[in-house]
């Protein structure tokens, strides 16, 4: 059990250096594949950012066992890296979250404390999971939706509303307001927070009875560029 915290290449098993190499790049394979499982359970994800995941703690270790003593090469091997540019847009923060402890466990891992790599990815995995599952950390701007309404021209807008934001909503803003179909029709925008979401439907129906049945759509608020 000692050993099992004990980095390996400090074992009998580095008089072998081949034998260390495969256990080391076997163990972060697993935990790669096993962190990218985990994120896939409670949050959505492209194939290829799960892919990268799963391999991502295997290449940190190989580069940490080449580098290992070698300062020069380990400044090398830095520089390397920061010329590595992702042409995809930036992720959100839990990616980026994931993506770190990918690269922690590779890190641990490629200087041969497996037990430590085991502990730390699955931990971590657990605990990004169970966070993501509940509203820790959510804001009031968090639970806001959008709302976008089509009302003709002959409506006004700055009361005709009023009544039903009151009922349904516990907050509500109009953030702008701009004509189409040659001035015949407005376009609404509104930030609102339901009081009760199972009232949705409901809260619509009372809308589009509202517009003359004309368009509308209720949305989560979208991400700004470059915002975690």
């Amino acid at each position: 059990m000692t050993n099992l915290f004990t980095s390996i290449f400090e074992t009998e098993l580095a008089a072998t250096a081949v034998i260390p190499f495969l256990i080391c790049l076997g163990v972060s394979l697993v935990l790669g594949v096993l962190l990218a499982w985990m994120y896939s359970l409670k949050n959505k994800a492209s194939k290829s950012f799960l892919i990268s995941t799963a391999l991502l703690p295997a290449t940190v270790c190989v580069v940490i066992m080449m580098v290992n003593g070698n300062i020069g090469a380990g400044i090398a091997v830095a520089g390397a890296f920061s010329l590595v540019r992702f042409r995809s847009a930036p992720g959100n923060a839990r990616e980026i979250s994931t993506i770190f402890i990918a690269m922690g466990a590779g890190l641990i891992a490629g200087m041969g404390y497996l037990g430590y790599a085991v502990i730390f990815t699955v931990l971590l995995a657990i605990i990004l999971n169970i966070l993501s599952a509940t509203s820790f950390g959510k804001s009031g701007n968090e639970l806001k939706k959008v709302l976008r309404i089509t009302i003709p021209e002959d409506l006004n807008y700055d009361t005709i509303f009023d009544d039903i934001f009151e009922k349904y909503t516990s907050c509500s803003e109009l953030i702008s307001v701009k004509t189409s179909n040659m001035g015949s029709m407005f376009k609404l925008q509104y930030e609102v927070a339901l009081k009760d979401k199972s009232k949705q439907k409901e809260f619509m129906d009372r809308l589009r009875a509202r517009n003359g049945n004309l368009e509308v759509s209720l949305s989560n608020p979208e991400m700004l560029p470059g915002e975690l």
